[in-house]
This record gives C-alpha cells, structure tokens and sequence, in this order.
C-alpha cells in the first residue's frame, strides 16, 4: 500500500464506536473518511466533533474508505459486515465477531473471496498487561479471570458470556495454545432476560484449566487475571494495567511488581489493525481466533441455559 493516508471509517458511532471515530481521526497516517449511523442526531454530532462526512447507507461507506470499524449491536455484526465485504473494505468487527458459529464462517468467507482483513476486536489483547503475559507465560497450569461490572442496559442483546467473558476466553485461549476437552458452566440471571453472571471451568487438552467468573450486576468493576505455572504465577489487573509475578528463586518465593508501561488498548488495538491493513499482514487477533472465541461462549451460553429450562 502507497504512503497515502488510509481511509478509515466508523459504522455505528454508539457509546463505544464514538472512540472508534476519535482515534481515527487522532492516528498518523490515518484520515477519518466518514461514518454511518441510524440515529441522526448523534451522527451530526460526532461528524461535528471530528469534521467528518456522514454517509445515509453502507454502500456510500465503504466507497469512501480502505478499512472500517464495524461497532453495531452484535445482533446487527453479520448484516453490516458482509456488504462492506463485498465491496472490498478490511474491517476490524467489534467483539464477538458476530451471534452464531455459521454467521462468523460466512464473514470469514466473504473476507476470503474479497482478498480483506478482518479483525475482531478482542480489547484485552492489546492492554499492556496482555503483552507481558505472552512474555511471561509458557506452560500455564490453572488460569482464573474474575470479570465485574455495574449493570446498564447497553449490551444486553446478549448474556454475559458474549458481552464480557468472551473477552477472558480470548485470552485464555491465546495463552493456553490448546484444544478445550471440557467445560462446566453456570449462570444466573438477574435483571435482564438472559444471564448477567457466569462461571465456567474450561479443562484443556493439555491439562490446563481456567476457571472464568463474570457479573454485570455487581457493585464494583473488576478486571483480573491470575496465571498459576511451574515457575511461579502471575497476578494482573486488566483496568489498572497493574499487578505483580510471584517467581521460584533461590531463597523460595520473590514477588516482584511488573512493570507495565500504560497505554489506551483501544488507541493500541486500531493502531495495530491500521498497521496489519497497511502492510497486508495478518492481524493479531484475526477472524478464525474470533470465531473460536464465539464458538467456546456459545458452548459456555448453551449449557447455562440449558441448566435454567
């Protein structure tokens, strides 16, 4: 690709696509090309704020840009992904990738046909804390990540699992390099329709386990990771960038503090996909890990419910 400015876009400029169209328009090399939004208003709004164009449908869109962000309601991932597709644009698809195994291969799919990218927007991926993880973590024995947030209605379109754990089975699955063998779930919901607290104990084929707790009712935010392994363990905080590893020296154990050099994951992430579509690498985290992710959450969601019938 020519050193020209890529093209970026933004479809849905919400609570979480409004930062989408900030950082765009904040990134080098980059220009913020358009966006598209039902809701009037708020699109005039962020087209104020950033001076961009607002586009009335997809297809003006994607004639407008290289890449785009797709931050929808999940619901909406499959019916705005595959016509931007088609018209060629590489997307970075807001986590999960979309609501069903066979609507995330018929992305991958279109993506395939189109010669495009597709990212899937996995945050916790590019948090500092996550990049020292893959640094320090090599036989991971037991995994436990406690995710904790208050209610509000935004994201309830789908339980918990697909709006908060599938961020932690992403990195578990990342980490852990390895085939899930067996997983027992539980839920309860509370103030929506479907589940808004989860656990899960996914056993892998190499022997590894995870245990993954999640609220969207709680009275705190958390965001928490510990990595138990034979050298010792990890203990990380997602939200803080944070946390200390508890190694085997000499003298027994030796708890250090880490030290994580802090960054805006969401800035790091669409930095990372402008990088990949530029330079026509694979993403970091690409399509196939989404569908992966979505497949294990849905498994997770299957049996919750099943419990609850």
């Amino acid at each position: 690709m020519s050193n020209e400015n890529l093209k970026c876009g933004v479809a849905g400029v919400g609570y979480l696509g409004q930062h989408h169209a900030r950082i765009y328009s904040e990134l080098e090399g980059v220009t913020l090309a358009g966006i598209y939004e039902r809701d009037a208003a708020r699109a005039n709004e962020i087209s104020e704020r950033h001076d961009c164009p607002v586009f009335s449908d997809l297809s003006e869109l994607a004639n407008a840009c290289d890449a785009i962000s797709v931050v929808v309601p999940t619901d909406k991932h499959h019916e705005v992904a595959i016509p931007l597709l088609d018209a060629g644009c590489h997307l970075l698809i807001e986590k999960p990738i979309c609501e069903s195994v066979e609507e995330a291969a018929e992305i991958l799919a279109a993506a395939n046909r189109a010669n495009a990218l597709v990212q899937v927007g996995h945050i916790e991926h590019f948090n500092p804390v996550m990049s020292y993880l893959e640094e320090v973590v090599s036989r991971p024995r037991y995994i436990t990540a406690e995710r904790l947030a208050p209610f509000q209605p935004r994201g309830t379109e789908v339980g918990v699992v697909l709006d908060l754990m599938i961020h932690d089975i992403g990195v578990v699955l990342q980490l852990v390099g390895s085939r899930p063998v067996d997983v027992r779930s539980v839920g309860v919901s509370v103030l929506s329709k479907t589940e808004d607290i989860a656990n899960a104990r996914i056993e892998f084929e190499n022997g590894c386990v995870a245990n993954l707790s999640v609220s969207r009712v709680s009275s705190k935010k958390v965001r928490e990771i510990r990595v138990f392994q034979s050298t010792g363990y990890i203990s990380l905080d997602f939200m803080n960038q944070a946390g200390h590893h508890v190694a085997v020296g000499a003298g027994g154990l030796d708890k250090q503090e880490v030290p994580i050099e802090k960054g805006e994951p969401l800035k790091l992430e669409l930095a990372s996909f402008v990088e990949s579509v530029k330079n026509r690498k694979d993403p970091k985290v690409g399509g196939e890990l989404g569908k992966t992710a979505l497949g294990l959450a849905i498994q997770i969601t299957e049996q919750i419910r099943k419990k609850a019938d």
